[in-house]
């Protein structure tokens, strides 16, 4: 851990647009100030804009375990479990080698809430990061016991949003 430095929890939660790119725009501003950053993404197999950008930084690494398509919350499949549980893992390590100063779940909340990882799993993992490490979590659906372990707690609520009135995703601004 470096001198000075603790590591705080961050959940960015709710059904509002920008979770991940807050969570990026967070991994960006310590870069800036000389850390390193492991972004670990669940459920997603494609890249989306941020993850094409940030392979330009190398003081930020982008691990990726999720298929490329959508996982059915009702009936996940195993590979998505398998695909989850090996995050999680991967996540693990990160948090405790003391080599990130900040490490983001993101969608963990999303895994949890389709019961590809067990809650109390991601919270153990959480709690036994090193002490210099920031942890953000991300996703829709995150369980309360995760705004109790959590130091800040940011909701994104959908106002509006142009898809409503029949507007596509547009690559670069929704991924």
């Amino acid at each position: 851990m470096s001198e000075g430095r603790r590591g705080l929890v961050h959940l960015y939660t709710g059904n509002g647009k920008g979770k991940t790119t807050a969570a990026f725009g967070l991994a960006l501003r310590v870069v800036g100030r000389g850390g390193r950053v492991l972004i670990i993404q669940f459920l997603k197999g494609l890249p989306t804009g941020e993850v094409l950008a940030v392979k330009r930084i190398p003081e930020i690494e982008v691990k990726r375990f999720g298929s490329e398509r959508f996982v059915d919350p009702k009936n996940p499949k195993e590979e998505d479990v398998l695909l989850a549980r090996s995050g999680l893992e991967e996540a693990s390590r990160g948090m405790s080698s003391g080599k990130y100063w900040l490490v983001v779940l993101d969608e963990i909340n999303v895994a949890v809430a389709f019961n590809l990882l067990p809650e109390e799993e991601v919270m153990e993992s959480v709690k036994s990061r090193d002490p210099g490490t920031e942890v953000v979590l991300t996703g829709r659906y995150a369980p309360s016991s995760f705004y109790d372990l959590a130091d800040y707690v940011t909701e994104f609520r959908e106002v509006k949003h142009p898809f409503q009135s029949g507007i596509p995703a547009r690559e670069g601004i929704e991924f």
